[in-house]
């Protein structure tokens, strides 16, 4: 058994709301993509953001499924939820046949954190990064522009939302998933949203709660 206290959390949590749902959702196709391995070389954090283990010591998701119909009057194109509270963002195909359920970063307070319905407007592989105004007035020292590639804090793909600014992308620091680390983002495991990037399409729904 793994001594690793995230990885216990997260598979109670999922077993458990697998369980309550007769099994409807597979274990192993979830839990098997829960937690890559953490990259050594990524010492210096990608998001250029202060350390993670000073503004967030808890890499924690919760793994809990969650019924569409409690947040969404349809799946038309399907649907995309981010629950900050629980750091872990869930798909639904317009189908019903395919749920996904990622664990995430998310904004590291509340003023950074905007709720609410909103849809893809643009979907990009290998996303250039720009900080925004108010990242620049924060943080005068940083970069005005960083191209793809392995120092790009967007990861390897980004879905643009219909909020300025708002998108939920990859990183290639993968201590920040779990955590409130971002600046306003949603982010995920770069092979985590190369899936859900797969998935999407422009349109498609999305509710941040």
């Amino acid at each position: 058994m793994s001594t690793d206290p995230f990885l216990r959390l997260n598979r109670r949590g999922f077993l458990a709301g697998s369980a309550a749902l007769g099994g409807i959702l597979a274990a192993p196709a979830v839990l098997a993509q829960a937690t890559p391995p953490v990259d050594p070389s990524m010492a210096n954090s990608t998001e250029l953001e202060t350390d993670v283990r000073e503004t967030a010591p808890r890499n924690i998701s919760s793994f809990r499924t969650l019924n569409w119909r409690d947040y969404f009057p349809n799946l038309r194109r399907g649907a995309i939820l981010a629950d900050t509270d629980s750091r872990a963002v869930h798909y639904w195909s317009e189908d019903e046949s395919i749920y996904r359920l990622y664990p995430s970063s998310v904004p590291m307070s509340d003023e950074l954190t905007r709720r609410g319905s909103t849809t893809v407007v643009r979907m990009v592989v290998g996303p250039e990064w720009r900080p925004t105004p108010s990242m620049r007035e924060r943080n005068p020292e940083w970069p005005e522009y960083v191209g793809p590639g392995p120092n790009n804090p967007l990861g390897s793909h980004a879905l643009y939302l219909g909020w300025q600014y708002y998108r939920i992308h990859g990183t290639h620091d993968t201590r920040k998933i779990g955590r409130r680390s971002s600046n306003g983002c949603i982010g995920l495991y770069n092979e985590h949203i190369a899936e859900l990037y797969g998935y999407a399409q422009i349109g498609m729904q999305v509710l941040l709660i």
